[in-house]
Formats: structure tokens, C-alpha cells, sequence
């Protein structure tokens, strides 16, 4: 007689429970709220020591966690439709064949070299998310990604590290992000991109351990696959890219190979230089689409047909990144996330300045669970945390350095970021799978986030 083995739930049953989990906690806790005003640059931030209880609010009925969920896909619509787009661009370009080509070279390349693919590509995109805070506008690569690294004989997993692990550490040791470290130095009353030095150790530092964790489990699955992570994965509702069948480059793939290269530059100035979001990022996936089809003569039936179906693959994608937002709707709505807040800081008080700057850090890793946006912790958090790091004796670029950890680090753990919850979607690969994973990476980044606010401490880091 064998014993039933548990079975971890399928992610949506997990985000929809964690649904219900937010909808008892409004009603469990107190609402309150902080006062707000706008300050010069007209962003809305909390005011310091204004905290009050909401006598005689309403609380949720019942049924919230029900139609709160239209409304989760309603706050997500513009990463919902950016991923249908980047979806259908990704069919349209596999089907010129350039990509196909390109892969296959890039294999032969590789070949015996994986520390190459896997160095270079975590650096890769943790210097993105470190300058110009990169997050949604990886997901493009998520196909590529899986298979170079299939075709190396790694699983989905491994691909997804470089990416993810890349993504956190970039964010966690953020050089100049301007969605995280500029807002929240602006918030905290400090010069734009100060303590820039320090940073740029940390970011080597986080970098390297990112290098380390993920290529030793890559070297563990290519030495013994039975080890994988993936292994009893069912894969009946992951989206499918399979490895190319190559005939060899001609003009036309390098013509199309440089069109998107010149669309990939064309999407980085537009983020840098006139803040793209993923309106814009969308649109320019959907020209570019167009564009392919009519530079390789494609048939335009032809064309539309595979951008329909590389949207629709991404149909699971889509309903996770809705529900991974309702749960932010449900404590929105409740009137608990301010209350969760204040109570988790008024602890720091009591703490002496290395403590309090190893709790700011765990205080703001728990607001990501509830505000996954960057900028928008750095808006509720930064007005309580700048004059809580004056009244326990730490330089405020400390609890900056705090909230970069906090924020970027757990990034690639809460289930609530739709980023993630999206790039594990089109890989296949189950949240709790993921966290197995990357769990001894965050216990190794928050020791060395510990330790670097304590130096930071002693030196007076400014």
C-alpha cells in the first residue's frame, strides 16, 4: 500500500488562496491610514507620525475576494497586454527562422562553455535593472533563454536563474535605478545618485554570489538531471519552444536579426531617454512584428496567425500576473496596509542603530509582499523610514540602502510581483519549485545585505 504523496497546488490555487488569506486579514486588523500630500515634484507621499485608526470604516463584504478579481486584472491591463504582445512578436519573429539560426549558433558557441552563458547573461541583466531598472522588459527573453539552456543539457529552472537572479541582485545593489534608488534618495532628502561607491562594491559582490549559486546548480542538473528541480513537473500547460532545425544563415535572418537588435537599442533609449513604459514598449513590439512580416515577405495571413498564437500560449501568463494583482487590490481596499506598516516599524524605535538598520531591512522585505512596485514602497516606506533612521542615529542613505535591499532582493520571491509570477508562467515552472531554488539565495543575500548595513553603519555611509 503506498502512501499518497502531497502535491503543492497549482500556482493559481496558491495566488487565489492568498487572495482569500488578504480579504480575512482586512478583517481581522484595524484600518487606518497615513495623511498624504504631494510634495514639489507632484508624487503623493506619507507623512511622518500621522497614523490613525479608521473608526467606523467599512469593512470588505464577503464577496470581495470574488470581484476584486476584475479589478486586479484591471490594475494589471498594461503588463497583461504588453506580455499578449511580446508573445505574438516572439511567434512572428521564430517563424522568419532568424532566431532559429541564431540559437543554434549561439549553441555551437557555448558548446563546453556554459559558465559563459551563465556569467555573462546573470551580469547581463543585472546591469540593466541596476542602471535603468529593466523588470518587465525582460520577459521578451524568456524563450531564448529556455532554450540555450536546454540545448546545453540544463532545465528551465537554470534558465530562469540567470534571468531572475540577475533581475534581484540588479535591483538589490542598484547603482542609479531610477524607479528605486533616485526616488527613494529624493524621498529621503539626499543628492541624486550619492553613495554611488559603495553601491558599485555591493552590485560586484551580490553579482558574483548570483554567478556562484545559480552555475552550481546548473553543473548539479548537467552532472545528474534526476537532481533537477523540474523533475515530475508536468509540463501540459507550459508553453512550448522547441529547439531550432537550422539550415544556415542567410541575408534575409541577418537582416531580421539586425532589425531587432536595432529595436531592442531603440527600446532602451526610449526608457532612458523619454521614460518608456510598457504602452510604448508594446507598441513597439507590435510595429516591429508588422514590420518582419512585411521585410521577409511573409504571407500576412500567415503572419497574423502566429502572432495569435504566441499571444494565446500566453493565456496562463495573463491570469496569473491578474490574480498575483488582486491580492494588492484586497489590502488596498481593506484599508490594512498602512496598519501593517505602522505596526512592523514602531518595533525599530527600540532598537540601537546596526539593528535598527538590519530591521529596516527586514521591515521594508515584508512590505514587498504588499507593495510590490518599487517606486510606490519607496513613496509609503521612505517618509517613515528617512526620520526613523534621525531618531535612531543612522545616517538616512543607510535606510535607502535598506529599502533597495528590502525591495529589489525579494522582487524574484513574493508571489505578488506579476514580473515574476509571469517569467515562472512562460517557463513552466512552479512557484514552489522556484522556491526551492532561490530560497538559500535570498537567506545568502540577506546575511550579506545584513553585513552591509552594518558597515555602512559604522562608517557613516553617506
Amino acid at each position: 500500500m503506498t502512501r499518497s504523496r502531497f502535491r503543492v497546488p497549482h500556482t493559481l490555487v496558491l495566488l487565489f488562496s492568498m487572495v482569500l488569506i488578504a480579504q480575512v486579514m482586512t478583517w481581522i486588523l484595524p484600518q487606518g491610514q497615513f495623511e498624504r500630500h504631494m510634495n514639489e515634484h507632484g508624487r503623493e507621499e506619507v507623512v511622518a507620525g500621522t497614523y490613525e485608526r479608521l473608526e467606523g470604516a467599512g469593512r470588505l463584504p464577503w464577496y470581495k475576494a470574488f470581484t476584486a478579481v476584475p479589478d486586479g486584472f484591471a490594475a494589471a491591463q498594461d503588463i497583461i497586454f504588453f506580455v499578449f504582445l511580446v508573445g505574438g512578436a516572439f511567434a512572428v519573429l521564430r517563424r522568419t527562422g532568424a532566431i532559429d539560426e541564431l540559437i543554434a549558433w549561439l549553441l555551437a558557441r557555448f558548446a563546453g562553455r556554459p559558465g559563459l552563458l551563465i556569467s555573462g547573461g546573470v551580469l547581463l541583466f543585472a546591469a540593466g535593472s541596476s542602471t535603468i531598472g529593466m523588470a518587465e522588459e525582460y520577459m521578451p527573453f524568456v524563450p531564448v533563454l529556455l532554450i540555450l539552456a536546454r540545448g546545453m543539457g540544463f532545465d528551465a529552472i537554470t534558465a530562469i536563474g540567470i534571468l531572475c537572479i540577475g533581475y534581484g541582485a540588479g535591483y538589490g545593489a542598484a547603482a542609479i535605478n531610477p524607479f528605486t534608488v533616485l526616488i527613494a534618495q529624493d524621498v529621503a532628502g539626499l543628492q541624486p545618485t550619492s553613495g554611488l561607491a559603495y553601491r558599485l562594491v555591493l552590485f560586484v559582490i551580490f553579482v558574483a554570489v548570483g554567478i556562484h549559486h545559480v552555475y552550481r546548480y546548473a553543473s548539479m542538473v548537467s552532472a545528474d538531471p534526476s537532481r533537477s528541480l523540474m523533475l515530475g513537473v508536468s509540463t501540459d500547460e507550459a508553453v512550448v519552444y522547441e529547439s531550432p532545425t537550422v539550415h544556415g544563415f542567410s541575408r534575409m535572418h541577418r537582416l531580421v536579426l539586425l532589425i531587432v537588435v536595432a529595436a531592442i537599442a531603440l527600446l532602451v533609449w526610449g526608457i532612458k531617454a523619454h521614460h518608456w513604459y510598457l504602452n510604448e514598449m508594446g507598441a513597439l513590439f507590435l510595429a516591429l512584428s508588422l514590420l518582419l512580416i512585411l521585410i521577409t515577405r511573409m504571407d500576412i495571413d500567415e503572419g497574423a496567425r502566429a502572432f495569435c498564437a504566441g499571444a494565446a500560449e500566453l493565456t496562463t501568463t495573463a491570469l496569473l500576473i491578474g490574480f498575483a494583482r488582486t491580492i494588492q487590490v484586497v489590502l488596498d481596499e481593506g484599508m490594512v496596509v498602512d496598519t501593517i506598516i505602522y505596526g512592523v516599524a514602531q518595533p525599530l524605535t527600540q532598537l540601537g542603530p546596526t539593528l535598527a538598520a538590519t530591521g529596516m531591512l527586514a521591515f521594508q522585505s515584508l512590505c514587498n509582499l504588499f507593495i510590490p512596485s518599487g517606486s510606490g514602497q519607496a513613496y509609503v516606506t521612505m517618509p517613515l523610514m528617512a526620520p526613523l533612521a534621525d531618531l535612531v542615529g543612522i545616517e538616512r542613505q543607510v535606510a535607502v540602502l535598506a529599502y533597495q535591499f528590502g525591495d529589489g532582493l525579494t522582487n524574484i520571491l513574493v508571489p505578488t510581483n506579476a514580473v515574476l509570477v509571469g517569467i515562472l508562467a512562460m517557463a513552466g515552472v512552479p512557484y514552489d519549485r522556484w522556491v526551492r531554488f532561490v530560497m538559500p539565495f535570498m537567506v545568502k543575500m540577506w546575511v550579506l545585505g545584513a553585513l552591509a548595513l552594518a558597515v555602512a553603519v559604522w562608517i557613516g555611509y553617506r
